[in-house]
């Protein structure tokens, strides 16, 4: 009976391990009929579009695929996602499969199953950070930026391919050098590679290309989020940014005059660059240690409201710039309740410039003092730090905040998340009643010190003569 015991706990703890590790296997059914690939470099990221005809070869429904990340690349991964043909957004799970330990892989679940010798079409979207590489990595003042990128010329699958084409979308028609493999053809800032045909899995094949890039490069290297939820009908949003031009660097000398006088001096240099904000947001400040930053714009949209920011300084290679942005947006957009219990969904990250790139973020929520049960829900995996508490005006326990933090984030990172907590709407009457409180406590000693007298030798009265 005991070795039966065992036995069980055994083939539990196997299950349990098989499931925590998560291993897959590659299904020899799947052939991907046609891929179609768009590598768009034409920013300071790498995104990688594909558009997958997967064939079902066996018999059995087909109810997940891998997608697979060259291992000299999957560092500078920050996105991967996939849609199917409704354009609806599929569940990735980041997976392993033995003998392949080397290699990124992520299993796509399928919301419908691709039957036996069906096919089925979908869409894998990947971003890279830092891919592109300044190529000389110092330029003076009045030289344009090169860059390189080193990729893969076949899509990078562990599947056989039957048939893929490639095209690369550069933002000039200045090219140094590129990789050529027949058949391609160069149509104006395209470079079109393919169709290659029965390709095998995990073929790589290196591509490289050199060109003239003066795109921003612009790297957040750290931004903390700071929102604080009022019960009053007010949430402040505040960011403290810090920048750094990410591209080459400066050689030489600046010189503000020529900078001044010809438009096309620094062409890889950053002037300046926009900021969305929500179409709600007032009261919007934008400072630096020095004060107020009075050369940025606002325009207000129908969906946004548009700041055009301006360093005190232009960006070259190697700067930098730290600043603070804040604003306030009313709480009955994002802050919902039943009874005591509230939810709050708000964004994550918020937009900073487009194409933007994020080395840290760190998110906090200050939620009012008494608030309990606090649950929070991300979009993706991030490191939740401890709750700790945070005192203003009139608290007395302090306030609680919810803090996490991510690395690596693009735009496709401006998602929600989901806050829950019990807030006893009681408490509400904590701080009036506070204020009327110490207005009490004060008039009364008032009172007593005007109707009190505390001196030690009391006057002598004149006499009358």
């Amino acid at each position: 009976m005991a070795k039966l015991k065992y036995s069980f706990l055994f083939l539990l703890y196997v299950l349990i391990k098989c499931e925590s590790t998560n291993v897959d296997t590659i299904s020899s059914d799947i052939r991907l009929k046609n891929v179609d690939r768009t590598v768009d470099i034409s920013s300071q990221l790498v995104k990688i579009a594909l558009k997958v005809t997967l064939e079902n070869t066996g018999r059995s429904p087909v109810k997940n695929f891998l997608v697979a990340v060259e291992k000299s690349a999957k560092e500078n991964l920050a996105f991967v996602g996939t849609k199917d043909y409704n354009n609806k957004d599929l569940r990735l799970v980041e997976t392993s499969v033995k003998g392949y330990d080397y290699v990124k892989l992520y299993r796509v679940e399928l919301k419908e199953p691709v039957n036996g010798g069906g096919t089925g079409i979908f869409t894998v979207d990947y971003v890279y950070t830092k891919a592109l590489i300044p190529y000389p990595n110092a330029i003076s003042q009045q030289e344009d930026q090169l860059v390189k990128y080193t990729g893969n010329i076949y899509v990078y699958s562990p599947y056989y391919i039957a048939s893929q084409k490639s095209t690369v979308v550069l933002n000039t028609k200045t090219i140094e050098a590129f990789t050529k493999l027949k058949p391609f053809t160069q149509q104006d800032s395209n470079i079109v590679y393919g169709p290659y045909t029965n390709v095998g899995p995990f073929s790589e094949k290196e591509l490289n290309v050199h060109f003239k890039n003066n795109s921003p490069f612009l790297t957040v290297t750290h931004v903390e989020r700071l929102i604080e939820v009022s019960h009053w009908g007010n949430i402040a949003v505040e960011e403290v940014i810090e920048i750094e031009h990410t591209g080459a660097k400066l050689k030489g000398p600046f010189s503000r005059y020529d900078y001044q006088q010809d438009h096309h001096s620094g062409p890889a240099s950053v002037r300046s660059y926009k900021t969305l904000l929500p179409a709600s947001a007032s009261d919007v400040y934008y400072r630096d240690a020095n004060g107020n930053i009075s050369t940025s714009n606002m325009k207000v949209k129908k969906d946004s409201v548009e700041l055009d920011l301006r360093p005190r300084y232009p960006l070259f290679g190697g700067w930098r710039t730290h600043y603070t942005l804040g604003y306030n947006v009313p709480s009955y957009e994002y802050l919902y309740h039943s009874g005591n219990e509230y939810l709050l969904k708000m964004r994550v990250v918020d937009h900073i410039f487009d194409d933007m790139q994020v080395d840290e973020l760190v998110t906090k929520i200050i939620l009012p003092e008494g608030s309990i049960n606090i649950k929070t829900n991300l979009p993706y995996p991030a490191s939740m730090l401890p709750i700790s508490q945070h005192y203003t005006y009139l608290d007395t326990k302090g306030r609680p905040v919810i803090s996490f933090t991510k690395r690596n984030l693009v735009e496709n990172h401006i998602q929600d998340f989901q806050l829950r907590y019990t807030f006893p709407r009681l408490l509400m009457l904590q701080e009036p009643l506070l204020v009327v409180g110490f207005l009490y406590a004060l008039f009364l000693c008032v009172i007593i010190y005007v109707r009190l007298d505390f001196s030690i030798h009391k006057p002598e009265h004149q006499h009358k003569d």
